[in-house]
């Protein structure tokens, strides 16, 4: 069992960066496979990034990729996502989510979920 706490977002301008924190509670965090999904008013949810366990490759959605960074520190139990040049198509929910070893961009590879945390970016 995991418990998932997002935290980190905020108002800012494009072109501004933001960096999303997620703590979780459990004794196995660094045998999870843990990502970043995010959901815009009236989208489905959809994946942004992931790591597989013990700090294994990292994968991107396409729209993020070269600007986010997902990242983990199991010794803290911490999953971290930094958004650099934001976008008003970066707007949304983020959610952190943790799955198996391997998941990766699959909402049904991820098991928890946190509540999520509002990111909201400017013109």
């Amino acid at each position: 069992q995991v418990q998932l706490v997002e935290s980190g977002g905020g108002l800012v301008q494009a072109g501004d960066s933001l960096r999303l924190s997620c703590a979780a509670s459990g004794r196995t965090f660094s045998s999870y496979g843990l990502g970043w999904f995010r959901q815009a008013p009236g989208k489905e949810r959809e994946f942004v990034a992931g790591i597989k366990w013990s700090a294994g490759s990292a994968y991107y959605a396409g729209s993020v990729k070269g600007r986010f960074t997902i990242s983990r520190d199991d010794t803290k139990k911490a999953l971290y996502l930094q958004m650099n040049s934001l976008k008003p198509e970066d707007t949304a929910v983020y959610y952190c989510a943790a799955g198996g070893p391997l998941a990766v961009d699959r909402r049904y590879e991820y098991d928890y979920w946190g509540q999520g945390t509002q990111v909201t970016v400017s013109s």
